[in-house]
C-alpha cells in the first residue's frame, strides 16, 4: 500500500541531502571524524560535519539491499525492500503484572524470553534491561541469557560499546560451525540524538562491532514538536538525514556491512501532558513513510508498534493494532515492540501473546489475494453455478487453511460456547496462555559446550570491564 507519492518522497529526500551538506551533523568521536573527513566529508565553521551527496550515494550503493537474520536454530529470514515483514519483541525497563510495574530482574527476563520463544510470529527476542545485573555487564549477560532460553534471532540491547564486542564473540560461538558473517544470529542497533547529533557511545559501538558483517539497525528517533519540527514532513526530512548519515558512518567503518534503515521509531510530543507518543496515528504514518524512504534507498526498513496504555487493555490493543497494521500494509520489514506498554517503558507477557495475534492478523491483511487460475477457480464456479455448497467442494478443503486467518487467542464461536469456557476476556485468555507456556518443562536451548563457552566469555569480559 502506498502512503506517499513518489515525487513527495523525492522532495523529502532532496531536502534531507541539502541538510546533510549545508548544516551537517555533530560527530562526537575523533576516529570516526577522521575517517569521515578522509572519505570526503568536510568540517563546517560551526564544527558540524558536512556529508556530500556523492558520498551518501556511494555508501547506499555499498550497503546490501538484503539483510540476513538467522535464529540460533532454524532457517534464517531474509529481509529487504518489498520483502517479508517480521515482528520482534521490544526493550523496556520494567515488567508489568496487573496494574503494578516492577524492575525486570533475572526471573522476569527469563519469563519474557520463554514466552517469546513460544510465539508463532516473533522472529527475534530483544533483550530488555536487567535491573539486578551491573550496568556494564547487562548487554552481554543478557545475550547469554537470551541464548539459553530461546532459539530465535537475538537482539541484545547495548549499554556499553565494549559490551557490543563481547556479544560479537558470543555470536561466533552461537553461529558455529558457520562464520558469523554468513549466519548472523545476533544483530545490533543504535540511535542518533535528534536533532543532528551522533554521540560518542553510539559511534564507539559502531567501531567496536565493525568488521564482522553483523547487521546494524540505524535508528533516527526524533520527537515531532520537541526535537524535530511538529509537522510530520519536517520530522521525516530530519529523520531521513540522520539515518542516512548513520549509513555513511557504518559503511565508512566497514564497507558492505548490512544496515536496516529505521525511521519508524519517531515519536510525537503530546502537548497537553508533555510525554512522547508511540501509539498515535502519526506514529503509524511516519513508520509507513519511513519504509517507503528505505525502499527508495534500497535498504530494509524497521519500525515499532507501541501504546501509551499502562496495562494490558482495550487501549493497548487498538493502538498497537492500528500502528502495527499500518506498518505491515506499508511493507515495513521489522516491526519491533511485541509486549511493550507505557510508551515502551514496560513489557508484559500477556501483551506479547495478544501482540502475537495482532501480528498474525496484520500479516494476513498485508498478504494480497492471489490472482491466477488456481485462486480464481473458474471451473469450480461454473460447475457449482447456483448451488450454495462450496463447503463440501474439494477446492475449499485444499485451500481454507492457507487462505483464511484462524485466531489462536481470540474467541470465535457462539455465546453458549464462550460461557462454557468460563466467559473469559481476551486478557484472561492471554494470562492463561502465559501460565501454560511457563508451566511447561523447559528444554535446554544450548548444548553443554556452547553454554560453557558463553559463560567463559562472559566471565572474561566481566573481569576486563570490572
Amino acid at each position: 500500500m502506498r502512503f506517499m507519492e513518489p515525487e513527495d518522497l523525492a522532495r523529502i529526500n532532496e531536502r534531507s541531502l541539502d541538510l546533510l551538506e549545508e548544516i551537517g551533523l555533530r560527530i562526537d568521536h575523533e576516529l570516526v571524524t577522521e575517517k569521515l573527513l578522509a572519505a570526503g566529508c568536510r568540517e563546517l565553521t560551526s564544527g558540524m560535519i558536512s556529508f556530500p551527496r556523492e558520498l551518501v550515494a556511494a555508501c547506499l550503493e555499498q550497503a546490501p539491499s538484503e539483510v540476513l537474520l538467522a535464529p540460533v536454530e532454524g532457517e534464517p529470514a531474509r529481509i529487504g525492500p518489498g520483502g517479508d515483514t517480521v515482528f520482534w519483541t521490544g526493550n523496556a525497563l520494567s515488567y508489568v503484572e496487573g496494574t503494578e510495574a516492577r524492575p525486570i530482574n533475572e526471573p522476569e527476563f527469563i519469563a519474557l524470553t520463554r514466552v517469546t520463544d513460544a510465539l508463532e510470529h516473533a522472529q527475534a527476542a530483544v533483550g530488555p534491561t536487567i535491573d539486578d545485573i551491573p550496568a556494564q555487564f547487562r548487554d552481554f549477560v543478557g545475550c547469554r541469557m537470551l541464548a539459553q532460553h530461546t532459539r530465535k534471532h537475538l537482539r541484545p540491547c547495548i549499554y556499553t560499546p565494549r559490551g557490543g564486542a563481547a556479544i560479537v564473540e558470543m555470536g561466533r560461538v552461537l553461529a558455529d560451525p558457520d562464520p558469523l558473517r554468513e549466519r548472523p544470529v545476533v544483530s545490533f542497533g543504535y540511535t542518533s540524538v535528534s536533532p543532528l547529533h551522533w554521540t560518542e557511545p553510539g559511534l564507539e559501538m559502531f567501531v567496536q562491532t565493525s568488521g564482522h558483517g553483523v547487521p546494524m539497525m540505524i535508528n533516527s528517533e526524533p520527537t515531532a514538536g520537541a526535537t524535530s519540527p511538529v509537522t510530520l514532513g519536517g520530522t521525516l526530512m530530519l529523520a531521513n538525514a540522520e539515518a542516512l548519515s548513520g549509513v555513511v558512518i557504518v559503511q565508512t567503518l566497514e564497507p558492505g556491512r548490512p544496515c536496516v534503515f529505521n525511521l519508524g521509531f519517531a515519536h510525537t510530543m503530546d502537548m497537553r501532558h508533555a510525554i512522547t507518543r508511540t501509539g498515535g496515528p502519526e506514529n503509524g504514518i511516519m513508520g509507513a513513510i519511513g519504509a517507503e524512504l528505505a525502499r527508495m534507498h534500497g535498504l530494509p526498513s524497521a519500525s515499532w508498534m507501541s501504546t501509551e496504555s499502562m496495562v494490558v487493555d482495550e487501549q493497548a490493543a487498538w493502538e498497537k493494532m492500528n500502528v502495527g497494521l499500518m506498518h505491515a500494509l506499508a511493507g515495513v520489514n521489522i516491526i519491533w515492540g511485541m509486549g511493550q506498554l507505557e510508551s515502551q517503558r514496560v513489557l508484559s507477557p500477556e501483551m506479547m501473546v495478544i501482540d502475537d495475534e495482532i501480528a498474525g492478523a496484520a500479516l494476513r491483511a498485508a498478504r494480497m489475494p492471489e490472482v491466477d487460475d488456481e485462486s480464481l477457480v473458474y471451473d469450480a464456479v461454473a460447475e457449482m453455478a447456483a448451488v450454495p455448497d462450496y463447503l463440501s467442494h474439494p477446492h475449499t478443503l485444499a485451500y481454507f487453511r492457507t487462505e483464511l486467518f484462524e485466531p489462536s487467542l481470540g474467541f470465535v464461536g457462539r455465546r453458549e460456547g464462550w460461557e462454557a469456557e468460563g466467559a473469559r476476556s481476551a486478557v484472561e485468555r492471554a494470562r492463561q496462555r502465559v501460565d501454560e507456556i511457563l508451566a511447561r518443562p523447559e528444554q535446554p536451548r544450548l548444548d553443554e559446550d556452547r553454554e560453557r563457552e558463553l559463560l567463559r566469555i562472559e566471565s572474561r569480559w566481566k573481569e576486563e570491564l570490572a
